[in-house]
């Protein structure tokens, strides 16, 4: 581990790092260079745990000590050196473009992510798997706070769909308290392919809507298949058309006092543990 005190904000090494706080610029960088943004000491910390490989790190002065019994587990990176940049909270603001009171970043490399078919297979062991299926989300809070439910609530694993925002976006990481890194998960390429795998291990997919045809979700839990898939759509326009190709339910939470509906992330609780096996 090096230690390499920053004073210029423009210094070209610290090009992972620079302007985080825009939301499109990041999500196209980020995937396409293979890195993630992990922050803070506990992000950092569930990430290296995880066996997440660090590219560098991006602290104020003050976090060093704080980190100090991790840093040598971290190990050197592919060029044999891994960078601990330090500045002062000036400097980092004007690098990343937000307050970094967190005190702690790290560039992580992205881990190869599992296909649909050998996640699927890996839940074969498991008695009565629910799977959580995000179809289209693209508020990363939102994303997060679901990874966080599936985790406390038994969500065996989570799909994510091709248009879904980034499970390993800065923000995405933070409000999952780290449980994207915990939580079994992968992207699938296309509907169609994902109802043939689910409908040849015996998943039932069921989708969290509000529709004419939905079923009471106590009533659906009542009777619920032993092994289910649940569909999450987005608020706006709900879930797409093809991901109601492959239903074979769809299921509402009562409302009371007039409220048409929870949020996504809200909903995913609420279901998950009225689920849970």
């Amino acid at each position: 581990m090096t230690v390499i005190r920053i004073e210029d904000a423009a210094d070209p090494r610290l090009s992972d790092y620079t302007g985080l706080t825009d939301v499109a610029r990041r999500s196209k960088h980020e995937p396409s260079m293979g890195i993630y943004m992990a922050e803070s000491e506990t992000v950092i910390r569930i990430a290296v745990e995880a066996g997440h490989r660090v590219k560098s790190l991006l602290m104020a002065e003050r976090w060093i000590d704080p980190l100090a019994d991790l840093l040598p587990a971290i190990g050197a990176d592919d060029a044999g050196v891994t960078p601990l940049y330090v500045a002062d909270y000036e400097t980092l603001e004007q690098i990343t473009g937000f307050n970094m009171h967190r005190g702690a970043l790290a560039a992580m490399y992205r881990p190869e992510l599992a296909s649909l078919d050998s996640l699927l297979d890996s839940l074969s062991t498991i008695s009565s798997p629910r799977i959580a299926i995000l179809d289209g989300l693209v508020n990363h809070t939102n994303v997060g706070a679901i990874f966080r439910s599936a985790a406390a609530l038994g969500a065996d694993a989570v799909l994510i769909s091709p248009t879904c925002a980034d499970p390993l976006y800065r923000r995405s990481i933070r409000v999952s308290m780290g449980t994207v890194f915990q939580v079994p998960w992968t992207r699938f390429e296309s509907w169609a392919d994902l109802g043939a795998a689910l409908q040849a291990r015996g998943f039932a997919a069921a989708a969290l809507a509000l529709s004419d045809d939905s079923v009471d979700l106590e009533e659906y839990a009542a009777s619920a298949p032993e092994r289910l898939a649940l569909i999450l759509g987005t608020e706006g326009t709900g879930i797409s058309s093809d991901a109601q190709a492959i239903c074979d339910a769809v299921v509402r939470i009562p409302m009371r006092a007039d409220v048409d509906s929870l949020n996504v992330a809200a909903a995913s609780a609420v279901a998950f543990w009225a689920l849970r096996a």
